[in-house]
């Protein structure tokens, strides 16, 4: 009897040990994936750290762009600054805008005429063959809109305001004065000699030398502002 007693306590001692060594070698294995786990980490650090002189860079770009008159608007660089307000909507440069969303903005257009430019249309325009024009006319402004083939939105590429009711984003309209302007937008330039009693253009334009805000001056005052990008 007591033989089997001994036995007993020694199969259940064996198995003792048996559950001890497993669980070592558990532990053991367990080791790597946690090493391997704070690698990851270490590089993903290491890989955050190259990534931010880029990121610093990218912000200064960004500022310098917003300096010049350039600013982000839907994932892309817009030139937002290139705009004006009426009725709380901001409506800008390449904008999409069709007819209907043009009539919710500004109402309806006293006159609206659309062309679709083709190679025997006469207006020489190889480019453009196959785009369709837009020109929306309200009293004291003009909007043009641009249409790429394949049915893509109407995107507004030429805008001409001479009504004092319609702002740009930095509050310049007809009739207010030079110095008002040159205030308002001390990156721009006169384009001739500026004298005051005589016609001169006022310049603003960002860094791409493609979209442009230009003030025409007549007697120290804006007469007429036009806001445009250029079409390849």
């Amino acid at each position: 009897m007591m033989k089997l007693i001994n036995k007993a306590t020694g199969v259940i001692v064996l198995g003792a040990l048996l559950t001890v060594a497993l669980a070592g070698c558990q532990s053991n294995d367990a080791t790597p994936p946690a090493t391997g786990q704070n690698t990851a980490n270490e590089q993903s650090k290491g890989e955050g750290a190259t990534n931010a002189p880029a990121s610093e860079s990218s912000e200064e770009k960004g500022t310098e762009a917003i300096k010049e008159g350039s600013m982000e608007k839907e994932g892309n660089v817009v030139l937002k600054e290139l705009a004006f307000v009426y009725n709380e909507h901001t409506i800008a440069i390449s904008d999409t805008a069709n007819e209907d969303q043009m009539e919710q903005m500004l109402g309806k257009p006293d006159n609206l005429k659309s062309h679709t430019y083709s190679a025997d249309d006469g207006t020489n325009m190889d480019t453009l063959i196959g785009f369709t024009e837009k020109v929306y006319t309200y009293p004291g402004l003009e909007i043009k809109t641009i249409s790429i083939p394949e049915g893509k939105q109407d995107s507004i590429f030429h805008i001409e305001i001479t009504d004092p009711k319609y702002a740009t984003v930095r509050n310049i309209k007809a009739g207010d004065s030079l110095d008002t302007l040159k205030n308002a937008y001390p990156e721009g330039k006169l384009l001739g000699d500026g004298a005051p009693n005589e016609e001169d253009d006022f310049r603003y334009e960002p860094s791409n030398y493609v979209d442009v805000m230009s003030f025409h001056i007549k007697d120290a005052k804006v007469e007429s502002i036009q806001i445009y990008s250029l079409l390849d």
